[in-house]
């Protein structure tokens, strides 16, 4: 590994050739926060697994790259994008190697109900909206990874729907990598829904070709009073690259907000999801489907904070390990005092299809409140050979058996996503992957 004390220096002399970079951009309000993310960044240690929350995450690999935090050019046409997209009919947002493409985008930008934009525009033309949300939700202040994200973020997707208003065409968002080797990029997402709005947004992280390259993304949620949002997030990268992410989840009285997390591919992915209910009556699910094979290592930290009485919340994630394949699931549950009445239920379920496949789980319950429901539990197992003895006697082949098996246990992450187009597509994806 790299010397560590080397490598933030790195970043942090980098910080200017970003900032000198921004075209102005550097005399936004919003440039405050990143100036503030870099000095907190020098402060703090990149996690090590002495870390109780990274204990199975070694991130060395990662550290032994000085990645580059320019943007590279990339000659991208509309067919190389297409066949990662879900629906022509989509509103659809498309960032190559970091940086926003309007030519092989499709947006509206300013509609009567709602803000649908790349960050680094949504910066400039609604100051107040960013100042108020942006940066507000992510602690930039406890993990080295977010306070990097947080002072190179240069672009992403800003989504704002007003009150009362349902946006019923999905957005869809795509991360694309191309030719970018070692590279680092930091996508940021701001997702609001005011009280009583409605949207359903996909992001999708993938890449063209196996270079190394690092994504380091953070995504903000909030949803207000009686919001209703779905959220899908898909990682299909190369298999030398990493890929971090931070995704905070704030929600208001009686707000209902579904997130799914499907991790195909990455060398190192490791992703936090938090959400913190700060009204009564509000329902969040958290559910997620990794699929990993080679020395991938998938890590999923999650983090319900039931902050307020009433509420409600599922947690279902499924892995599938191959070969010398590593995952973890961290999963917390965390009720406070005055969280009577609280509902809640989590699950992780894997299944290992080698000898060298490893699993950490770790699933927690925190309950400082009497009235309670809640339920966790983890299992791993392997393919029942009685259930595959049955198949094969009915003259399917070993290998169409055990896809078969193999489908049957992920699918039900997949099936409880409501966006038909994502819900088939991924079925495909996942019927393609296990034969």
């Amino acid at each position: 590994m790299k010397n560590v004390s080397e490598l933030k220096k790195w970043y942090i002399s980098n910080f200017k050739t970003f900032e000198a970079s921004l075209n102005g951009g550097s005399k936004h309000p919003f440039h405050e926060l990143r100036k503030t993310a870099i000095e907190e960044f020098e402060s703090l240690n990149f996690p090590t697994i002495k870390d109780e929350e990274w204990k199975y995450t070694n991130v060395s690999p990662v550290l032994n790259y000085n990645f580059k935090v320019e943007t590279p050019s990339s000659k991208i046409s509309k067919d190389d994008v297409k066949k990662f997209l879900f629906d022509d009919e989509f509103t659809t947002l498309v960032f190559i190697n970091g940086k926003f493409s309007a030519e092989l985008s499709g947006t509206n930008k300013k509609t009567k109900d709602a803000i649908i934009t790349n960050l680094s525009d949504a910066i400039k033309e609604h100051p107040e909206l960013i100042e108020k949300h942006l940066g507000k939700y992510a602690d930039y202040k406890e993990n080295a990874f977010t306070a990097l994200s947080t002072a190179f973020t240069n672009d992403g997707t800003f989504i704002y729907v007003e009150k009362g208003k349902i946006i019923e065409n999905p957005v869809q968002i795509l991360y694309l990598t191309d030719g970018a080797s070692e590279s680092a990029f930091a996508p940021r997402n701001l997702f609001v829904a005011e009280d009583n709005a409605q949207f359903k947004v996909v992001e999708i992280y993938a890449g063209l070709n196996s270079n190394v390259y690092f994504n380091n993304s953070i995504t903000e949620i909030v949803a207000g009073e009686s919001a209703v949002i779905e959220h899908v997030k898909i990682q299909d990268e190369a298999l030398d690259s990493f890929h971090i992410s931070n995704t905070q989840i704030v929600q208001e009285r009686n707000s209902n907000v579904s997130s799914y997390n499907v991790n195909f591919g990455g060398k190192l992915v490791r992703n936090n999801i938090n959400s913190r209910f700060n009204g009564t009556g509000g329902e969040c699910t958290l559910n997620g489907l990794y699929l990993t094979k080679g020395e991938q290592l998938v890590d999923n930290h999650t983090m319900i904070d039931h902050a307020q009485p009433h509420c409600l919340s599922h947690e279902l994630y499924k892995g599938i390990l191959t070969e010398k394949s590593h995952g973890v699931f961290n999963g917390k549950i965390y009720v406070r005092p005055d969280a009577q009445k609280t509902n809640a239920f989590q699950e992780n379920k894997n299944l290992l299809l080698s000898n060298d496949a490893l699993i950490n789980a770790k699933p927690q319950l925190e309950i400082f409140a009497d009235d309670v429901k809640c339920t966790h539990g983890a299992t791993v197992g392997r393919l029942d050979e009685n259930a595959l003895f049955y198949l094969r006697s009915r003259g399917i082949g070993e290998k169409e058996a055990r896809a078969t098996l193999i489908y049957a246990f992920a699918s039900d992450v997949v099936h409880s996503i409501k966006i038909t187009q994502v819900r088939d597509r991924l079925e495909e994806m996942l019927a393609d992957k296990l034969l």
